[in-house]
């Protein structure tokens, strides 16, 4: 009978998901900056993609921290996540809407993200391989970080946008409805004046 696995062997397991996951991504932000229409946006993404690659290189010294080879399992959690990322790209969006999915896209790679490194620090934490945690609580301190930053910049203005672009007539038939309160000043002031005259013939 197999041996069964301990705890050590799913913390590798999971190291392995999170370095492949990490090398999609440094193959996915660019295009997700290159289809940005704000420049903030495009920067949020870029700069990203730098500390992307510094993950990769910290994931790299937690392996050899551990004795272990640095290698990559297909991760299929951020494939999917990346996949549906690229269908959004593909859509004829207006340029706030489309700013607002690619937001979208950043933050369930960021959840997804906190999710992995959360449970790594932890696992790490408990099995007293401090050093390695020490490293995995920097990746998980950045991701959380960026995601900030993308929720500051969807409601600094491009949520908003993107709302109004949805209802654009709302404000016009609303102004359509109300009476114009200029005329009917100016039409009571004269009927008021023709009334005085009327009553001093």
């Amino acid at each position: 009978m197999a041996e069964a696995g301990t705890l050590h062997d799913a913390f590798l397991d999971e190291l392995r998901d999170c370095y492949d996951a990490e090398k999609q991504l440094t193959k996915a932000l660019p295009k997700m900056a290159k289809a940005a229409s704000s420049a903030e946006l495009r920067t949020a993404f870029e700069e990203h993609l730098e500390e992307t690659r510094g993950h990769i290189e910290r994931l790299e010294q937690v392996f050899e921290s551990l004795d272990e080879k640095a290698k990559g399992k297909h991760c299929d959690g951020i494939a999917g996540i990346v996949e549906e990322g690229k269908n959004a790209m593909g859509e004829d969006f207006d340029d706030a809407t489309m700013d607002a999915v690619l937001i979208a896209s950043g933050q369930r790679v960021e959840h997804y993200e906190i999710a992995a490194y959360g449970t790594l620090v932890a696992w790490a934490r408990g099995m007293g391989h401090n050093e390695a945690a020490d490293l995995l609580q920097e990746t998980l301190d950045e991701e959380k970080a960026a995601d900030d930053k993308l929720t500051q910049i969807a409601e600094g203005g491009i949520n908003q946008e993107a709302a109004d672009a949805a209802h654009p007539s709302d404000d016009e038939e609303e102004a359509e409805e109300q009476p114009a309160p200029a005329r009917m000043g100016r039409a009571t002031a004269m009927d008021t004046s023709r009334g005085k005259r009327s009553r001093r013939k």
